[in-house]
């Protein structure tokens, strides 16, 4: 089978998506060996990246399109969008940089849609810096799903084969609360059984985490569980997708981190990035489902506090990498099958 051809969005050029993308595309060659990496970003940018991990800046070379990327394991091709950022300080919001990360983010998306690319991977934005560019999105899921004009769509941490679905995600705790309604639950149950279907598992149990504290325990502590959960995993079971709960999250995290669930659907972003990352860290990814291309991005921030030293590690986009290279040829599959589902 040929290999993937993945678009590799820079981030936010003030934070150090620039670094761990050279760091990733230079001292990693099973990277190579799994997919065609193409940057859409800015060639400056990105060879300010490369030498602070010691490379040599003309390694970076400008291409027109990704079908114009080479072979060559010592050069990484960049696809220029906009002018250069290169005047850009580190670790500093700055506007032009969350424009760029928002436009990288954009073009990526253009070059999918038309065919160019079989998938996406996004080194970390900034959304206070993307807000200031004019781009007023809650994060890079949200706007990806804008760019592809899909509506049913979930944020899913993933490490292994273990998936953390998300209810809702970039939003106020109170708001999370009001999102949680009837129709949401069913679209992400629909995409979680679809997903399972995908992966040839479709009678993957699917733990689905209480909104409140022991899942409501009968109503004392909140009728969420009992009124909007309950009943949507009923619908869910009806429908043939083998969903169980609402469970007390903090039993159903802990046993799917033992391995005894594999597919999670948690009710708020805290809810899952707390526990996920204080167990799987840098090993961890996240997957936007929903999508008619793969997307997978690292588990981290800018890390403007050591943006410009070289330091960052690298390892989560690396992860990141292989997964979308994992995921791109199947994933055709997973966007009929979510789309079937509906």
């Amino acid at each position: 089978m040929s290999r993937p051809t993945l678009a590799i969005t820079l981030g936010d050029v003030a934070g150090i998506g620039p670094e761990i993308t050279a760091k990733s595309l230079l001292h990693h060659p099973e990277v190579r060996e799994v997919c065609r990496p193409v940057v859409v970003g800015d060639a400056d940018a990105l060879r300010a990246g490369v030498r602070l991990v010691g490379g040599a800046p003309d390694r970076v070379r400008v291409v027109d399109s990704p079908a114009d990327a080479g072979a060559d394991p010592e050069a990484i091709d960049v696809v220029q969008v906009g002018g250069s950022l290169a005047h850009v300080p580190h670790g500093e919001l700055s506007a032009e940089a969350g424009d760029g990360a928002a436009r990288f983010v954009m073009a990526a998306c253009d070059l999918a849609r038309r065919g160019l690319v079989d998938g996406i991977v996004t080194p970390p934005l900034n959304k206070a810096a993307m807000h200031l560019g004019g781009h007023r999105w809650p994060g890079h899921t949200e706007l990806l799903a804008h760019e592809f004009g899909v509506e049913n769509f979930s944020l899913v941490l993933s490490a292994g084969d273990l998936y953390f679905f998300h209810l809702t995600t970039h939003v106020s705790l109170a708001d999370a609360i009001k999102n949680v309604t009837p129709q949401r639950t069913d679209a992400v149950l629909r995409l979680a059984g679809a997903f399972a279907t995908a992966l040839g598992r479709p009678d993957e149990a699917i733990g689905v985490a209480g909104l409140n504290p022991h899942a409501g325990e009968n109503r004392l502590f909140g009728d969420e569980d009992a009124d909007v959960l309950e009943p949507a995993v009923a619908r869910a079971r009806a429908a043939g997708i083998n969903a169980s709960g609402p469970l007390p999250a903090d039993a159903l995290i802990p046993a799917a981190v033992k391995g005894k669930w594999k597919l999670v659907v948690v009710c708020y972003h805290d809810q899952g990035h707390a526990p996920f990352k204080a167990v799987y860290g840098d090993d961890g990814v996240n997957i936007t489902v929903g999508l008619p291309v793969v997307r997978v991005s690292v588990d981290h921030g800018t890390a403007f506090d050591i943006a410009g030293q070289g330091i960052a590690r690298e390892s989560s986009l690396v992860l990141a990498i292989r997964r979308a290279a994992e995921l791109a040829p199947g994933w055709d599959h997973v966007w009929r099958t979510a789309q079937a589902a509906g």
